[in-house]
Formats: structure tokens, C-alpha cells, sequence
């Protein structure tokens, strides 16, 4: 193999690490996210926050970016009598953001 063919490999190596990183943080700041929801807005307790928390997961998988999860969260406090705004709620998309990925490299 030549220095080349291992530079190539090495950067495919780091982009497949780097996008599975990627994926783990987003599903830990969706579970950050949903059992916030779950317990400081919807006032919910047990099991239920775990199940909520996974649905916010699995919502988010529906389409590319953070649109999915707005819709679920939005429908669910709307339906809930909780009122929110997208500011609020794109800021505390970003909070866990951060704290997914120290904690993710915390593991590492």
C-alpha cells in the first residue's frame, strides 16, 4: 500500500468516526432534551419520561435537521397547554448539544 493509499484510509477512518460521534450526540442531546420536556414541562414521572425521551429520539430521524423535532415537541406542548417558544426551545436544543458532547468525550 502506498503512502497515499494509507493517507486515504486514515482519512475515511476519521470521517466514519467522526459522523458515528456525531450521531451519538444528537441522540444524547435529544434524550437530554426530551426527559427536560418530559419532567420540567410535561410533569411527567418514571417510566414515561424514559418513553418520551425515545420518542423525541425517534422523531428526530424522520428528516434531516431539527424540523422533526420541533413539530413533535411543539404538537405535544401545544396539546399539553404548555407554551413555548422556537427560540427557547432551539436554545435548549444547543445547551444539550454541548452537554451530549462532554459527555460523549467523557466516555471516549
Amino acid at each position: 500500500m502506498t503512502t497515499f493509499d494509507n493517507r486515504e484510509k486514515l482519512f475515511e477512518e476519521k470521517f466514519a468516526h467522526d459522523a458515528e460521534l456525531g450521531f451519538r450526540a444528537r441522540a444524547r442531546r435529544n434524550r437530554l432534551f426530551g426527559e427536560w420536556i418530559a419532567t420540567d414541562l410535561l410533569k411527567l414521572s418514571g417510566d414515561a419520561v424514559s418513553d418520551y425521551a425515545t420518542s423525541v429520539i425517534k422523531a428526530d430521524l424522520e428528516e434531516e435537521g431539527d424540523d422533526d423535532v420541533f413539530r413533535k415537541v411543539n404538537a405535544d406542548l401545544e396539546a399539553n397547554g404548555v407554551d413555548l417558544s422556537e427560540h427557547r426551545i432551539e436554545g435548549k436544543l444547543a445547551e444539550f448539544m454541548v452537554e451530549a458532547r462532554r459527555q460523549i468525550m467523557d466516555e471516549v
